[in-house]
């Protein structure tokens, strides 16, 4: 009887579903940074604007591209290689659609800031919008970077005078993410309305309780209620009394005639 060695494939398995986890702990980590940056791209231009919160979309931006470098690289070479198991490969195209779109989102958010940055800037504050908002974003990008306390980072506060050398390098940003989403589409060809999501994640958005509710409320429209009822009782008493208006005009009129 031949001797079948399955530790190879085993190994293989293995190393697929780490892959997996891998590049869904990095599209995670993603999608929280790009959310946090959307936070962030909204304040610029109102009167919660400074230099602090241009620092911190500095910040995040520069995490979402690194994290965006890594899962390109990632996903790229595990969908480029023809070995890979189908369920896998479809757990690999699922990601690279989330990863796609984040990055589309962020590209996007990004284009927003710098255009907004161009008409709001920050040496004449009397420009920014009253919007009455109160506080920033701190909290949320300290969480977004992983970080215990945003405001305690080592990080340099850009100055008021060097705006137009953060505008020049955000452009060049943009750019980049540009180029990479072109170079994307060129090396891994995964058409996203051919990606079916799966997992009680993407289930009917139709839950228990919204069904249940669905049938409480057919079940009180073939039953009639309380209101039905009370409705019933005003259409009686309407028709007694017009009953009692026309018997007392048919009266008058007859008292009339023969009188």
């Amino acid at each position: 009887m031949p001797l079948v060695n399955n530790k190879v494939g085993d190994d293989s398995t293995v190393g697929t579903d780490k892959a997996l986890a891998d590049g869904k702990a990095l599209v995670d980590s993603l999608m929280k940074v790009v959310a946090c940056y959307r936070h962030l791209a909204s304040c610029v231009g109102g009167c919660t604007d400074s230099l602090q919160l241009r620092d911190e979309l500095r910040q995040t931006r520069e995490k979402a591209q690194k994290l965006a470098v890594a899962i390109c690289h990632h996903l790229t070479s595990h969908l480029r290689d023809k070995s890979l198991p189908k369920e896998q490969r479809k757990e690999m195209e699922l990601q690279w659609v989330a990863f796609s779109s984040s990055l589309e989102l962020l590209h996007v958010d990004m284009c927003k800031v710098f255009n907004v940055a161009e008409i709001f800037s920050l040496a004449n504050s009397h420009t920014l919008v009253q919007t009455g908002l109160q506080g920033g974003g701190s909290e949320v990008a300290a969480r977004a970077l992983s970080l215990p306390d945003l405001n305690q980072t080592p990080s340099q506060t850009l100055p008021a005078s060097l705006e137009s050398q953060e505008h020049s390098t955000m452009e060049q940003e943009i750019s980049q993410i540009d180029h990479m989403i072109d170079d994307m589409e060129m090396k891994v060809n995964v058409l996203r309305w051919m990606v079916e999501p799966h997992g009680p994640q993407y289930a009917d958005p139709l839950s228990s309780t919204d069904s249940t509710s669905l049938a409480m409320l057919s079940v009180d429209e073939e039953q009639p209620g309380p209101q039905s009822l009370c409705q019933r009782k005003h259409i009686f008493v309407l028709l007694l009394l017009f009953c009692v208006v026309l018997l007392a005009a048919t009266l008058s009129v007859s008292v009339v005639i023969f009188s």
